[in-house]
């Protein structure tokens, strides 16, 4: 919904789209190249942490089946939301790829509802279900900004099995 549907329901409402920004032809392809990284980026880091919820947590993003299990591997060693992460990757991909300053103000609306929803509402509820273990994850593990050195817990947190 939020990388595909969303945006494609703002480029057909109307709002411009300029790949290669204007820019000559012979220069054109530069802003793709970064917006097709980004965006490979993202897809590669949600393909990894969907299948570790799933893996590792035994579970799924779904609010019916969140994970069973606290995920500490692979990159949330390094960030703590590192699938929202890779949604804004694909979202501000799309908007350089695109040129599209519509896209790019999404992108900035996603990630803003998101700093709002992961400390009041997310948060709580992975301290409800996991505890301590988590806790201690949130206190080493930065929430945007990842960690230049993974993060190991001292013991295997017993919600992780």
């Amino acid at each position: 919904m939020v990388t595909v549907v969303v945006p494609t329901l703002i480029i057909l409402s109307g709002n411009k789209v300029r790949i290669g920004w204007n820019l000559p032809s012979s220069l054109s392809w530069l802003p793709s190249l970064p917006g097709c990284l980004l965006a490979g980026l993202g897809v590669l880091l949600l393909y990894k942490t969907i299948a570790l919820f799933a893996r590792v947590g035994e579970g799924t993003l779904a609010p019916w089946d969140p994970p069973q299990r606290l995920v500490v591997r692979g990159p949330y060693r390094y960030v703590r939301n590192p699938m929202i992460s890779g949604v804004l990757f694909v979202l501000l991909g799309e908007a350089i790829f695109l040129g599209s300053v519509s896209l790019l103000i999404w992108f900035l609306v996603f990630f803003a509802l998101n700093a709002l929803i992961m400390p009041l509402i997310e948060e709580p509820m992975m301290e409800d279900r996991f505890g301590s273990d988590y806790v201690s994850y949130k206190r080493n593990v930065p929430r945007w900004i990842p960690r230049l050195k993974p993060w190991t817990p001292r013991q295997t947190p017993p919600s992780e099995g």
